[in-house]
């Protein structure tokens, strides 16, 4: 498996494309909102002749699904989210004001619903679906057990864990969900980020002062 880092919109959130030896392909958050962003996805997708089988959401707060829309539209895949996270989609652009974004987008909504336990197949590759709810309630993170590579969203940063302020945040959740289900991966497993630099299950098990 191959993964490609694309750090997109003002919040510099982090889109990832994996893919493997077939060509076929996941988008998992789709951050693209401006022009030369979603050129620079369509762009790579064309240069190595990928076909995008899933668009998959970590979470719905708008950082992570700005160009849900711009990808369902252009390749023919809905977004797949936890149901929980449902309830973000009518206030995306509320989201938007919240944190002064004016620039106009589309909401998508969501073509499936994910659920922990769920596989998602890709290709030769297959993705966990992990439920770790506490940034948001529909929160989800997507582990792949050979790479030893787990794609986190906002749940878990290196050095610090998501914010639990805004609407369906729990901090004791989102902790007990991290420790139960993140922190018991193999210690070397890459850790995506939503945000910022990767890490590993390892250093965040052993440095970070939040667990």
């Amino acid at each position: 498996m191959q993964l490609k880092t694309f750090t997109f919109n003002p919040f510099q959130e982090n889109s990832y494309l994996l893919y493997d030896e077939t060509k076929e392909c996941v988008l998992i958050d789709a951050g693209c909102l401006f022009p030369q962003e979603e050129q620079a996805l369509r762009q790579f997708i064309s240069d190595n002749q990928l076909q995008v089988k899933h668009l998959l959401n970590t979470h719905l707060h708008i950082d992570h699904a700005f160009g849900n829309a711009f990808v369902a539209n252009t390749y023919g895949v809905l977004p797949q989210a936890h149901a929980d996270d449902e309830f973000l989609v009518g206030t995306m652009h509320q989201q938007a004001q919240l944190f002064g974004i004016n620039y106009p987008f589309h909401t998508q909504s969501i073509g499936k619903y994910l659920n922990e336990g769920d596989t998602v197949t890709f290709g030769n590759t297959t993705l966990d679906v992990l439920h770790v709810p506490g940034h948001s309630p529909g929160s989800l993170c997507f582990y792949e057990p050979e790479a030893k590579a787990l794609i986190a969203g906002d749940v878990l940063f290196s050095g610090s864990i998501g914010r639990t302020d805004l609407p369906g945040g729990n901090y004791n959740t989102l902790i007990r969900g991290i420790q139960k289900k993140l922190l018991t991966l193999p210690p070397e497993t890459i850790v995506y980020c939503g945000h910022g630099p990767t890490t590993t299950i390892g250093e965040e098990k052993q440095y970070n002062p939040y667990l």
